[in-house]
């Protein structure tokens, strides 16, 4: 390849090498070798390539003869042109090689740089400048005093840190009238149901102005920076040998990165990515703070729970239910004081038969001093829209969520356009019945001593019942789940019986109950559908052994039709089943009347 030669996909010309020296040798180690996979393929390539790694961030190409390092020069001085005219001080989010940095410092600016990386720094102060106030941590363990910095600046930084601590950490640290600018990828729209990293950039704006700053610019380079993808894409394969040898890559990794780059290509291409500069400026500080709980903080939580509530979360049930999903609660606070928490719990589904991880909504408080304000400004809906706008929908964590609030939640959740409904409670209730055995089946108790034959028997109720309900929504009810939600449960006590057949040992299905003085109560189910009556028969009789008239089951009413036929009267609970109507996702329209939901659900007392 001569200097000057063009390379080009199946259609369309895209940009001009730089002067390439065909027989680059690093006869010493590649200096970029230590660096975290790919930065080390990006920086070795560019090296093996152009000669020299200045960059490793995407260029912005403004037309076809645009070469890369000149396509990425144009992209950092276009960042640096919303800078303030004035000398400022500046916190560098992410530093890449260093080289934004020692621009700014140039230009008499007051930079601090923060990196996770500690091979970056190490890289900084050996290739580049040895007195760079680079520190090796986290933004959110970061700590400065309040409104030291003017500015912060990200350069492709931004998507691999969490927008909260993104927006908590600019509110403190900038001065007043400060800006924060973030040079990015994005997602701008999604459609899939598998988790995807990028940030979507309308939430990011939406969640600015919670925070109390304005949007000062917004600019699309998508067009100018997808070129990068095909440069990066050719250029691994040019000296893909070499990166192997050079980098002690396997060929697998790379494979893998291909196929990265080449999604993020079609993303691009379909609108679904793309690349912008946000530039907002801190324009107010609001009253009430947004923030993810932090375990240290638990205590405060509880103790807003008990005053809510009047009565005690234990530490201990805390941790059986948030602490395997650290992260999702989302916490308002108002100065030092926490007003309200909206809590989410991971629950494995079958979504229309697929695997699928959906969201309870749990322990919704809100403060009563701070309960009267239900508008958009209003501490309920800054902790609903930003919790669904994070976990919940296309692209992000939990497909789905659902939960049970109460009707005045309701009424506003609907009312804000944050929630819709797609099905409501039924309870069913029978009387007792005689204790005598029956014919065909027999109850055999949970035993600790079998697991190995309980695992099993469970998880082929569990299989029978899924196959069931292949165009419905449940949650997934096997060994491990019954385990953690009944057995491990930290207060409370269940029974679980397995109903068999007599004579062969087949187990048929499942029960799961809870005693109190004036009822027993039809928790959990798992069995296929046809074996439902025999389930309320023996909860029927086992009511009767321990002396309680009454038996209880609450189910969603789309399957109540399983249950019309064994006996009981029924009643419409005030209890309906929300699902998520802000941020995209599955249509309300498709989830309704879809859910299998039992007391086990919705029971986490």
């Amino acid at each position: 390849m001569t200097i000057n030669q063009k390379f080009t996909t199946d259609k369309t010309k895209l940009f001009r090498l730089s002067n390439r020296i065909d027989s680059f040798s690093t006869a010493s180690p590649s200096p970029y070798k230590d660096l975290t996979f790919p930065l080390n393929v990006y920086a070795h390539t560019l090296l093996l390539q152009e000669g020299k790694a200045t960059y490793l961030h995407y260029g912005l190409f403004e037309n076809h003869e645009t070469d890369l390092q000149t396509a990425q020069q144009y992209s950092t001085d276009l960042l640096i042109s919303r800078l303030p005219a004035s000398s400022c001080r500046i916190l560098e989010v992410g530093v890449g090689l260093g080289a934004t940095f020692s621009l700014l410092t140039q230009q008499g600016h007051h930079v601090h740089g923060i990196t996770p990386d500690a091979q970056q720094i190490h890289h900084i102060h050996k290739y580049l400048d040895k007195s760079a106030t680079i520190t090796c941590q986290y933004l959110e363990d970061f700590e400065s005093g309040a409104k030291s910095f003017d500015v912060m600046l990200f350069q492709e930084s931004a998507q691999y840190i969490e927008p909260l601590v993104i927006f908590n950490k600019a509110s403190d640290l900038l001065s007043s009238s400060g800006n924060l600018l973030i040079l990015d990828e994005f997602a701008l729209q999604r459609v899939e149901t598998e988790m995807e990293r990028l940030h979507l950039l309308d939430d990011m704006i939406a969640l600015a102005e919670r925070f109390g700053f304005e949007l000062v610019e917004r600019l699309d380079l998508s067009t100018m920076a997808a070129p990068t993808l095909d440069y990066l894409l050719h250029m691994t394969a040019v000296h893909r040998k070499r990166l192997v040898q050079e980098l002690n890559l396997s060929e697998e990794q790379l494979i893998q990165l291909d196929e990265s780059n080449r999604n993020y290509q079609k993303k691009y291409a379909s609108g679904h990515y793309g690349y912008g500069l946000l530039h907002f400026r801190k324009k107010s500080t609001p009253k009430w703070r947004l923030q993810r709980l932090k375990k240290d903080q638990v205590p405060e939580m509880l103790a807003l729970f008990e005053k809510t509530f009047n009565h005690r979360m234990t530490p201990e049930t805390w941790q059986w239910k948030y602490g395997s999903n650290p992260g999702a609660e989302i916490c308002i606070w108002r100065e030092n004081q926490l007003i309200a928490h909206y809590g989410g719990l991971s629950r494995k589904i079958l979504f229309f038969g697929q695997p699928q991880t959906a969201v309870q909504i749990g322990d919704v408080i809100v403060d009563a001093s701070e309960r009267g304000i239900l508008t958009k400004k209003g501490p309920f809906f800054l902790m609903a829209a930003t919790f669904l706008e994070r976990y919940i929908g296309y692209g992000k964590p939990y497909l789905v969520g659902f939960g049970f609030p109460n009707e005045r939640a309701m009424k506003v959740a609907e009312r804000h356009g944050l929630y819709a409904e797609v099905g409501h409670m039924l309870e069913f209730s029978w009387n007792a019945m005689s204790r005598i055995p029956l014919w065909g089946t027999r109850l055999h108790p949970f035993d600790h001593n079998q697991t190995e034959f309980t695992t099993t028997a469970i998880d082929e109720c569990w299989q029978r019942m899924a196959a069931d309900l292949q165009e419905s929504i449940i949650g997934v009810r096997d060994w491990q789940y019954l385990q953690h939600r009944y057995l491990d449960h930290p207060s409370q006590q269940y029974q679980i019986m397995l109903v068999k057949n007599r004579f062969n040992e087949r187990v048929r299905g499942i029960l799961v109950l809870r005693y109190n003085p004036e009822y027993c109560e039809i928790i959990d189910i798992v069995a296929p559908l046809c074996e439902i009556p025999v389930m309320v028969i023996h909860a029927r009789r086992l009511a009767s052994m321990h002396g309680i008239n009454r038996v209880l089951c609450r189910i969603t009413e789309n399957f109540a039709a399983h249950f019309a036929g064994t006996g009981g009267t029924q009643q419409t609970l005030n209890i309906r089943i929300p699902t998520n109507a802000w941020s995209d996702g599955p249509a309300p329209e498709i989830l309704k009347n879809h859910w299998w939901l039992m007391s086990g659900d919705t029971d986490f007392k």
